[in-house]
C-alpha cells in the first residue's frame, strides 16, 4: 500500500506548489452577472447580492410574475422567465476560468401556465447540464438551485433552454454566472478504482455539478457566510456509521496559508467543526465513520475532502487512512505533513471515482497502522460531491447537445433523429481522445451550433447589464 501513499504524495505536493491561498484579502470576482429572470426591477438576495434585470422585447419569452407571492420568499422567485422556443443567454468573459453558474428554479401559481408542461433541457457551452420532465423536480416544491462549474478558455459563455416539444415550454428564474478563484477546481486529482490509485488529469475542462456540499459536524451554512455565496447542508441525513465518534467546535482562529486551502475553498465555518475518532487507552478503536450520499450510475465523481486538524494536542500525533466507495484511496494520512506542520490549518484532497450500480456513493476515514494511542485517530470537516459530464458530454442523461438542438421540431423529424445519434457516437469518441491529449491544450474552443435561438448578450460583467432579448 505505500504505492498508494506516494503517488498521492506527490500529488498532493504538486497540489500544494498551484494553488496559492487569498485568505488575506475578500473575494472579487472579474465576471459578475447576476440576473433576476423575468424581472423589470432590482432584486436583492438573503446575502445581500443585487440582482438586476434580464431586459427583454422578445416574442420568444414571456415575463411572468407570481401574483401571489410568499413574502418570506426571497424576490428572485417572484418572477420567472418562459421560453416556448429554444432560447439563450450569451454572457461575455473577461476573466478566462472555471465559471460558477447557478441556476434558480421555482414554480408559482399562474392560471396562464400548467407546469407539467414544463419538459425542457439546459445546455451550457455545448455541455447538457439538466434535464427536466416534471414541473416538480423530483416532488421538491420549494427552490431549486442547480450549481455548475464550466471552464471558459476564451470569449463567451452560453446557456441554452430547449423546450422538448412545441406544447412545452422551459423557465429560469435566476442565473448567476460569476469567475471563480483560480485554486478553486485543480486540473489534478487522484482516481480511485478497484484497489488501485491513479492520477487524473484534465479534471480542469470537465464540466461538473456540485450534487452534495457538507459541513461535517456542524450547523448549515448560508451563502451569508461563504464567501463563493455557496450552502454547505448538515451531515446527519447522510452520516451512516459511526460508534464511538464524536462531534466537535473549535473557537480559535482558522489558519489559512500558502500552498494549503483557501478561504474560498472552503469557509472557516467549515473548518472550525468536525467528527473525529478519538483513542482515550493504549488501544485504537477498530470503527470508521462512513457517509453514504446518491449518486447516479454512469458517471464519474469528484470527491473532495476536506481536513482541518484543530483537536490534536500537538503535531505529529493524527494519522488515519482515508477511503472511498470502500477503495483505500489514502493510507497513513499524516495530517501534520499535509497541512505544513501547523495546528488548525486547512488542508483539502481530491479523488475521482465512479458511480456504480448500487445509486450510492461512500466515503470514510478511520484509523491506520500508523494511528497512536491517547489521540486523535481520524477527523473529517467538510465533504463535496460533483458529478463529471458523461463520454457525450451530458450531465443528465444519455443524449448530447447536438441530439437536444436538432430535437426541435422543424421538419423531417424522422430522418434527422438517426443522423444526430450518429453524431452523438462520434462526439463520444472524439471526446474520449480529447481526455487523452488534454493535458497538452491550452484552452477550449467551443463549437457553435447551428441552431436558430433568441439571444440575451450579456457584456459588462461587473455593471451587470444586458443587452434586449431579441427575436430572429
Amino acid at each position: 500500500m505505500a504505492f498508494h501513499y506516494q503517488n498521492l504524495t506527490l500529488f498532493l505536493s504538486l497540489l500544494s506548489l498551484s494553488t496559492l491561498s487569498l485568505s488575506l484579502s475578500s473575494f472579487s470576482p472579474v465576471d459578475n452577472y447576476l440576473f433576476d429572470c423575468g424581472s423589470t426591477v432590482d432584486s436583492t438576495f438573503d446575502d445581500g447580492r443585487r440582482f438586476v434585470p434580464d431586459s427583454s422585447t422578445s416574442a420568444r419569452s414571456i415575463s411572468l410574475r407570481n401574483q401571489n407571492p410568499n413574502p418570506n420568499s426571497p424576490q428572485i422567485y417572484q418572477t420567472a422567465r418562459v421560453f416556448r422556443r429554444p432560447s439563450k443567454y450569451e454572457f461575455q468573459i473577461n476573466d478566462p476560468g472555471t465559471q460558477m453558474v447557478r441556476l434558480h428554479f421555482q414554480i408559482f401559481n399562474s392560471c396562464n401556465f400548467d407546469w407539467n408542461s414544463a419538459q425542457f433541457h439546459v445546455l451550457v457551452n455545448g455541455f447538457v447540464v439538466l434535464k427536466v420532465s416534471d414541473f416538480g423536480f423530483g416532488g421538491v416544491l420549494g427552490p431549486m438551485i442547480k450549481e455548475y462549474l464550466i471552464w471558459v478558455g476564451t470569449g463567451k459563455l452560453v446557456i441554452q433552454f430547449v423546450p422538448d416539444k412545441k406544447s412545452s415550454f422551459a423557465f429560469v428564474n435566476a442565473i448567476e454566472v460569476v469567475s471563480a478563484p483560480k485554486d478553486l477546481v485543480a486540473d489534478t486529482a487522484m482516481y480511485v478504482s478497484d484497489g488501485k490509485v491513479v492520477g487524473f488529469d484534465g479534471l480542469a475542462k470537465q464540466a461538473l455539478q456540485v450534487v452534495h456540499r457538507v459541513n461535517v459536524g456542524g450547523h448549515k451554512v448560508t451563502p451569508f457566510n461563504d464567501s463563493l455565496w455557496r450552502t454547505w447542508i448538515t451531515d446527519e441525513e447522510f452520516f451512516d456509521s459511526g460508534f464511538g465518534s464524536e462531534r466537535v467546535y473549535f473557537g480559535g482562529r482558522i489558519r489559512y496559508q500558502d500552498g494549503g486551502a483557501s478561504r474560498e475553498v472552503g469557509p472557516d465555518n467549515v473548518y472550525n467543526t468536525a467528527r473525529l475518532i478519538r483513542s482515550t487507552n493504549a488501544s485504537i478503536p477498530n470503527v470508521n465513520m462512513t457517509w453514504v450520499f446518491p449518486a447516479v450510475g454512469g458517471y464519474k465523481y469528484l470527491v473532495r475532502m476536506h481536513f482541518c486538524d484543530f483537536a490534536s494536542t500537538s503535531l505529529g500525533l493524527l494519522y488515519f487512512n482515508v477511503y472511498v466507495n470502500g477503495n483505500l484511496a489514502y493510507e497513513d494520512l499524516d495530517l501534520s505533513k499535509a497541512a505544513n506542520y501547523m495546528l488548525a490549518s486547512p488542508f483539502y484532497a481530491d479523488f475521482v471515482v465512479d458511480g456504480d450500480d448500487s445509486d450510492s456513493l461512500t466515503v470514510s476515514v478511520g484509523p491506520s497502522n500508523a494511528s497512536v494511542p491517547y489521540a486523535i485517530d481520524g477527523i473529517l470537516n467538510g465533504i463535496e460531491i460533483m458529478k463529471l459530464n458523461n463520454s457525450v458530454g451530458s450531465l443528465d442523461g444519455e443524449h448530447c447537445a447536438e441530439w437536444v438542438l436538432r430535437s426541435w421540431p422543424k421538419g423531417h423529424v424522422s430522418l434527422l433523429v438517426p443522423l444526430v445519434a450518429a453524431a452523438c457516437v462520434l462526439l463520444s469518441l472524439s471526446m474520449v481522445t480529447r481526455r487523452r491529449i488534454m493535458r497538452k491544450k491550452e484552452s477550449v474552443a467551443w463549437t457553435k451550433l447551428p441552431v436558430d435561438v433568441s439571444e440575451v448578450n450579456a457584456k459588462h460583467g461587473n455593471i451587470h447589464q444586458s443587452d434586449k432579448l431579441e427575436s430572429t
